[in-house]
């Protein structure tokens, strides 16, 4: 769990790629809180803009817990993604 913290703080800090090396590690490592590990990187991803890698890791999280924050983190992405591609529809 204290290695989730490291990364979650690496996040905040905007040092994604090095968080999401090392959640690629945690999750070919360790089978423990591996929900908790896919919705950080999916943060990680968001931040860097890749929002396709965002959705993918959110939605392994749901799938592993129905609960995680990643569901509402799902759901905003794809707000987002629905609002800056509405205009797309309209041509």
């Amino acid at each position: 769990m204290e290695q989730l913290n490291t990364i979650k703080e690496l996040i905040n800090q905007g040092d994604v790629v090095e968080a999401i090396q090392l959640l690629d590690e945690y999750l070919a490592n360790v089978p423990a809180n591996r929900d908790e590990a896919f919705y950080l990187r999916g943060n990680a991803y968001r931040k860097q803009g890749n929002w396709q890698q965002a959705l993918n890791n959110y939605q392994y999280a749901i799938d592993l817990n129905p609960e995680s924050p990643a569901r509402e983190a799902h759901r905003m992405v794809m707000d987002i993604l629905n609002f800056f591609n509405k205009d797309m529809y309209n041509q």
